[in-house]
């Protein structure tokens, strides 16, 4: 387990979130264009639909997400949270333009790595990024469980 602050609370590993999510923009453009992932897609029988409830507003199942998943998703969070920790004063001590898009290419790059080490695609990571900050059941889910993996 990674230890950076021992209380951290709910709201300020969500706003860590959003750093993440501006430090991949360039690798943000890449998933766009791709299709959702199978665990995730809602089921192409309208029927299904109303028999099942566990699709949220989203239109995704995210009982199908697999505890597996949300495991290598939390792991991987965790790590590209303490890269972007560490390496956040570098990013703003840069003097150029320049420096501060090469910083932020290594950054990308680092944390492209950490998230494969996981075993997690980039486009991956991305949907369960998304699903917790669009779906509030996902996010409260995946919120217990950083929080679990913080203490």
């Amino acid at each position: 387990m990674l230890r950076s602050q021992p209380h951290r609370s709910f709201h300020s590993t969500f706003q860590t979130l959003s750093k993440l999510a501006a430090l991949i923009l360039i690798l943000l453009g890449l998933w766009l264009s791709q299709p959702l992932a199978s665990w995730a897609e809602a089921p192409a029988d309208p029927e299904a639909e109303v028999t099942k409830p566990t699709l949220n507003h989203s239109g995704l199942d995210t009982d199908a997400i697999s505890p597996e998943k949300v495991s290598q998703f939390i792991r991987a969070y965790l790590h590209v949270v303490n890269l972007i920790e560490q390496r956040e004063g570098e990013l703003q001590g840069a003097e150029t333009d320049a420096e501060s898009l090469r910083i932020q290419q290594d950054i990308e790059a680092e944390a492209l790595s950490l998230i494969e080490s996981e075993g997690l695609t980039l486009q991956e990571y991305m949907q369960l990024l998304s699903l917790a900050n669009l779906d509030p059941e996902f996010g409260d889910r995946i919120a217990l469980q950083l929080q679990e993996a913080i203490d």
